[in-house]
């Protein structure tokens, strides 16, 4: 492709600042400034502010900086230049992007939105320091099919109930919704990058963390890496129904990161979901529910931003969470797995251990912490937003706050989930656990879901202690749901 400049372009350049889509295809902010502009540059700022706050052995800086060089390689196939690709800094997003503007001399830094209250702050600084040299700052809609205020009650509120609100989606969608921008028409804009700008994309040894842990499966990264994953989902998503509950069973999707840092695109899940649930596709019905419940819970922080630190529903914040070094001792026994339930402590290594946790699972875990052991759901939220891969604000919010009672359309308080029954139910034969929790892997199945239970003859026979080898339970089922009930009085009360 050579390169040639549109002289009936809105701007003579602009800057693409890349963020939480990592990829080309389908693209707003990038579809919009070919549009716009006569010379297009890209940009991925590898954000101290945000680095600096993570452990070094954060899982979600490899797969970022993987998706990264992707990007970059299909940002050179684009230009269709040597000098095409991405231009890569590294430092305080606030302060890089306007100095970049203003080096490149655009007239526009072109993004996509990012709801989250950090990012709406940053986004604001950034603007208020390219108006101060009259360069634009525009951004799109780019990461849910509908967001902020697209879809209000008939009254003009906020929804605060799902099923409503999907109806409500389901209603409005459209071919102009779920349709593609084509980027690549566009692409001529492109513009090869400065020669002072053509670094190469730092280590990760660079950017001040260690090389991953070697995973017993390694996520695919990358735009290709995301497509992989979705065209091998598209083989099985009929049976997703039955198969998504079960952790050890191969039923999720795995595309949890690749929508949180936009490798693939929400259009393009959302429109092939839609057209084979309207076929009569039951698996992929059930599929577009869950897509749906990630727009849900974006428009709820959007128009909730209290959200993040406090309760939906104002009367949970007058329960009374259990605190001081017993609270703690108990949430370390969360946090490593050592609870005494063989179902909560195998999904706690499968986070710890890969970045990873099945959505049965993660409602399981959830509950237990707040409705067993009685802890404030904002220190479950802190930990898997510490360890996630997908982690997104918005959703890990809300299954917080739905787990705890206190969200959007959220469980009863009265519904505790019994960890044990749910073991039962999800994990029969114990696949997950003895996967994750090798020290009772020799138990039979009627024992393994309860150890405690089991005779001591079937304990030693399958070289389990209770205690040492593996703990006993930290709390009784029975006693925690009576005290949950009482602690949750307060809200019943109101």
């Amino acid at each position: 492709m050579d390169f040639t400049v549109n002289m009936s372009a809105r701007y003579r350049a602009g800057l693409v600042w890349f963020r939480r889509d990592l990829r080309t295809a389908d693209h707003a902010a990038l579809y919009h400034a070919l549009c716009q502009c006569a010379r297009v540059y890209c940009v991925f700022v590898f954000d101290r502010t945000i680095l600096d706050a993570l452990p070094r052995t954060d899982l979600r800086v490899d797969f970022i900086r993987s998706a990264v060089e992707v990007l970059d390689t299909d940002l050179r196939t684009l230009c269709g230049h040597p000098e095409g690709g991405l231009i890569v800094r590294q430092g305080a997003a606030v302060e890089e992007i306007p100095a970049l503007a203003s080096t490149l001399a655009v007239d526009a830094v072109f993004a996509n939105h990012d709801d989250e209250p950090d990012a709406l702050a940053r986004d604001a600084q950034v603007r208020t320091a390219l108006a101060a040299t009259r360069q634009a700052f525009h951004t799109s809609k780019d990461h849910v099919i509908f967001e902020r205020s697209e879809i209000l009650t008939q009254g003009g509120t906020p929804y605060s109930v799902f099923t409503p609100y999907k109806n409500a989606w389901l209603r409005k969608i459209d071919a102009f919704y779920l349709s593609a921008y084509p980027v690549e028409r566009y692409a001529q804009a492109l513009a090869p990058r400065p020669t002072e700008a053509c670094n190469p994309i730092p280590s990760l040894q660079a950017l001040g963390f260690s090389c991953a842990p070697r995973l017993p499966v390694r996520l695919p990264t990358g735009s290709q890496g995301a497509q992989r994953l979705f065209d091998e989902f598209l083989t099985r998503v009929e049976h997703y129904g039955s198969t998504r509950d079960f952790p050890a069973l191969k039923g999720p999707s795995y595309l949890g990161p690749h929508l949180r840092f936009g490798t693939i695109s929400i259009r393009a899940l959302a429109r092939t979901a839609h057209a084979l649930a309207q076929a009569g596709n039951p698996g992929a019905s059930i599929w577009r529910d869950e897509l749906i419940w990630r727009d849900f819970y974006f428009q709820v922080l959007h128009h909730h931003p209290h959200v993040v630190q406090r309760s939906f529903k104002p009367a949970y914040d007058a329960i009374a969470w259990e605190s001081g070094p017993a609270a703690e001792h108990l949430f370390e026994a969360w946090c490593h797995g050592r609870t005494g339930y063989p179902l909560v402590d195998a999904a706690m290594a499968q986070i710890n251990q890969t970045g990873y946790m099945h959505n049965r699972l993660r409602m399981v875990t959830a509950s237990f912490l707040c409705k067993h052991l009685g802890l404030d759901w904002r220190w479950g939220e802190r930990y898997f937003a510490q360890k996630l891969n997908d982690f997104d604000l918005a959703a890990n919010n809300g299954g917080w706050q739905w787990a705890s009672s206190s969200g959007c359309d959220a469980q009863p308080y009265f519904r505790i989930f019994n960890p044990v029954l749910q073991s039962r139910k999800f994990d029969p034969q114990g696949r997950f656990i003895r996967r994750y929790l090798p020290a009772l892997s020799n138990l039979p199945d009627a024992a393994l879901h309860a150890p405690w239970l089991a005779s001591a003859a079937t304990l030693q026979a399958a070289g389990v202690v209770l205690g040492h080898s593996y703990p006993a339970p930290i709390v009784d089922h029975d006693q925690a749901r009576q005290r949950t009930l009482q602690r949750y009085g307060v809200v019943k009360e109101r």
